[in-house]
């Protein structure tokens, strides 16, 4: 067989793997804005679930599950199941319980630990060693609602939703000491949810205002009046806000987009009627216009979800439902479904931001050999990757490779990525040094197989390249 016959069938070879392999890890077609995708469901069905997230793994912790059911009555109990989401491969993995089961409470995540505290319990849990451990739970015992971590310290509202300030606790945890404080409490007593914005966290919820008497000696019924509240942690101060906001209760979540993928933007899911799919809301809140948008809502209507967000992928995992939507509570007649469910939301303006790439080799220092591993990361799917080195035409690659037959002296190496709905990003410029000695003369390696792949177009490009240099390099 001829030299020509074995390149084609080589690189025939290389493209149908790839072309295995794209296909497996990447969509061919862009991910809608503002929409909802079906995953793996959840092994455990279960409400009232704590969720957190470490290393870009979502873990489901504890919650209550279904005891026994019939149409006068139903019957649960608390848990702790602790599984794990991997939203990479769209799998679960079971992991350590939590040696006291529990629902109903707060999570945070600090130095990779997440800490889930709630009425007498503070339990830690370490992914990395699969392991808890107990802590000091919190000074005056309640049923918390969601956990902000700002500056080392971990924020915790409890309150009503009488408009009361003296109702209202905002107790601190500090990880490193182990210790509780009381800080000043929220100006007006709200049932609501809050999320951490650029070290401020914002408390969205409303209070109930009973009947009352207009100007005309009219009956005002009782409703909630929705507010939306600032604390700045480094002074103790609390600001409302112009924006009134959604007026909603206990069955809400929020949760803030990071700005990698999408705009940093704090989104509320809530259910201001129960169980009723028909009234689910999705309101998105931007602090900096403090304005509100409202959002696609999830198929299923629920309270008691837990909501994870993984490169700016939102997961609403488990919760409950009924085959009643007019029931707001355990009712004659509700039939309970305790959910598996995890849907994934794509925020607004997951189109707009390019990728981000990281490069971890080659670094800025001296190497003692002529070639040099480039490895990199992409945050997001990519139809595309090249590089470009010493300001030389960027060249198209698969994945991680080796640049070979480097000369003594400096060099500098760009990374580029082009997404699925065409935004380029690029890498910080690494400038390295190669001084290897006169010597040593090593034959460039054939090109190894790279570790990511990312679509058959950069294969066939790929491919062109080999091509072209065999045949220059024949003539």
């Amino acid at each position: 067989m001829s030299k020509r016959a074995v390149l084609l069938l080589v690189l025939a070879l290389i493209s149908t793997s790839f072309e295995v392999a794209a296909e497996a890890a990447f969509s061919s077609s862009a991910v809608a804005e503002n929409t909802w995708a079906t995953k793996a469901p959840m092994p455990t069905a279960r409400g009232y679930l704590g969720v957190a997230v470490v290393n870009e793994k979502i873990y489901a912790i504890g919650g209550i599950v279904l005891v026994y059911q019939d149409a006068s009555r139903t019957e649960s109990r608390e848990i702790g199941t602790n599984e794990e989401y991997d939203p990479t491969t769209n799998n679960w993995t079971s992991k350590t319980p939590m040696p006291i089961p529990s629902s109903h409470f707060a999570t945070a995540v600090y130095n990779n630990k997440i800490y889930c505290i709630g009425g007498a319990l503070n339990q830690v849990y370490n992914p990395a060693t699969d392991s808890w451990e107990n802590k000091t739970p919190m000074p005056i015992p309640k049923i918390p609602g969601q956990a902000n971590v700002v500056n080392d310290k971990i924020y915790v509202f409890v309150s009503s939703c009488d408009g009361s300030p003296n109702s209202t606790l905002n107790e601190v945890y500090d990880p490193i000491s182990d210790s509780w404080t009381l800080k000043a409490s929220m100006p007006v007593g709200v049932d609501g949810v809050s999320a951490v914005y650029e070290n401020r966290i914002y408390l969205i919820g409303s209070y109930f205002v009973g009947s009352s008497l207009d100007a005309k000696g009219h009956i005002i019924e009782p409703h909630s009046v929705p507010i939306t509240q600032v604390y700045y942690p480094e002074n103790d101060s609390w600001r409302s806000k112009g924006a009134l906001g959604p007026s909603f209760g206990v069955k809400s979540v929020a949760i803030t987009t990071f700005g990698i993928n999408a705009p940093k933007k704090i989104y509320v899911f809530y259910n201001p009627y129960g169980w009723d799919v028909n009234s689910f809301m999705n309101q998105v809140y931007d602090p900096e216009k403090d304005t509100w948008i409202s959002g696609a809502s999830f198929s299923i209507g629920r309270m008691g979800f837990g909501v994870a967000v993984v490169n700016d992928l939102l997961c609403v995992i488990g919760g409950l439902s009924s085959t009643n939507p007019s029931m707001v509570s355990f009712n004659q007649d509700v039939i309970t479904t305790y959910l598996s469910t995890v849907e994934e939301y794509t925020p607004f303006g997951y189109s707009t931001i390019p990728p981000q790439v990281t490069v971890t080799s080659p670094q800025n220092i001296t190497y003692s050999a002529s070639n040099v591993s480039l490895v990199f990361k992409v945050n997001k799917p990519a139809t595309w990757i090249g590089y470009s080195l010493d300001g030389e035409e960027t060249v198209s690659v698969m994945g991680n490779m080796t640049l070979s037959g480097l000369s003594s002296g400096l060099h500098n190496v760009t990374v580029y990525a082009n997404d699925t709905f065409g935004n380029i990003g690029e890498s910080e410029t690494i400038t390295f040094t190669v001084n290897k000695p006169e010597s040593t003369s090593q034959p460039e390696p054939f090109p190894t197989l790279p570790v990511v792949a990312v679509s058959v177009a950069v294969v066939a490009v790929v491919a062109v390249g080999v091509l072209v240099c065999w045949k220059k390099r024949k003539h």
